[in-house]
């Protein structure tokens, strides 16, 4: 790789890093060409970006960006084999790793950069796959502040209903006796 190709590389993983807020870092080094092709139809179906990177150009990339984007966290995992998930949905990697290590030994997940939060080592795979996304978060806010409000006005209309019913049996009651 001459030095203009590795500068366009950490200018490409500079542009993705800057509007990614989602990222994780794994290893596929021991995956078979079909595996990874596999792998990466997935990734597509999914709208998650997988590439394969170079630590140190990574590193380089990250180490452009001011202290909070906390990627310096992230260092400890830039060792071995490298390939970088980028994905709009927090969780969508994490869902797609478990999925496909049903059958795989790999990928294994070094790291996860998740809006500003760092989640290191494989274990964590299963807290990432639980997360929920923005709009899953809102619907339950919206579905707590209605909650009440309904309450209230089934109790209102059953109550409704209870006093026409009892009126209406009075009222039939009061023309039998008549």
């Amino acid at each position: 790789m001459t030095k203009a190709d590795k500068t366009a590389a950490i200018e490409a993983l500079k542009e993705k890093l800057e509007t990614a807020n989602n990222f994780y870092l794994t290893d596929s080094s021991t995956l078979t060409v079909g595996q990874v092709n596999k792998l990466r139809k997935l990734c597509y179906d999914n709208g998650i970006e997988l590439h394969v990177v170079k630590n140190t150009l990574v590193r380089k990339a990250m180490d452009s960006f001011s202290e909070d984007r906390n990627y310096a966290a992230l260092y400890d995992a830039l060792h071995g084999p490298t390939a970088i998930m980028f994905s709009e949905s927090a969780k969508a990697p994490a869902t797609l790793i478990k999925q496909f290590r049903k059958d795989h030994e790999r990928p294994v997940l070094k790291a996860a950069y998740i809006d500003a939060s760092v989640f290191m080592g494989d274990e964590q795979i299963e807290v990432l796959v639980k997360l929920k996304s923005k709009e899953e978060l809102l619907g339950e806010v919206v579905m707590l502040l209605q909650s009440p409000a309904r309450n209230v006005i089934s109790a209102l209309q059953s109550g409704g209903q209870t006093i026409a019913g009892l009126v209406k049996a009075l009222e039939e009651r009061g023309g039998a006796a008549q």
